[in-house]
């Protein structure tokens, strides 16, 4: 049984780029298709939670729940009026989730481009020494 060369350096993590360089074009759109990935299953989620329970504690049919939640997963607010303190309450709490929700959102998907972005202005640095 042949086993793989191991091509990396002493100090150096097999399959990342070596110091002063940027990781290959090819990857980084892999990381950031994977981090997209990542996003649109956390809004799925997000999103499938509201719609949830919009109908079975709001009462609302199933497309009225698909539209609060989505205005509100999006910052928009909600539209049907909601009757009772359970409704409310959910719709706070929903709400106060949607929130955090797309500031992680955000930050998952951005994060590989800031990255890249943060070790380019290294690499910048590091030439000018």
């Amino acid at each position: 049984m042949a086993h793989a060369k191991h091509t990396s350096r002493a100090g150096e993590l097999p399959g990342l780029p070596r110091p002063g360089h940027l990781l290959p074009r090819r990857k980084f759109y892999h990381r950031l298709a994977r981090s997209c990935t990542a996003g649109i299953v956390l809004v799925a989620f997000s999103l499938s939670l509201g719609m949830s329970g919009y109908h079975w504690i709001a009462g609302l049919p199933w497309i009225d729940a698909f539209l609060d939640s989505a205005m509100i997963l999006s910052g928009m607010g909600p539209l049907a009026p909601l009757r009772d303190d359970a409704a409310k309450l959910f719709a706070g709490c929903y709400a106060i989730y949607c929130g955090f929700a797309l500031l992680t959102t955000a930050a998952v998907i951005l994060s590989p481009v800031i990255h890249r972005a943060l070790h380019a202005f290294h690499l910048e640095d590091d030439t000018l020494r």
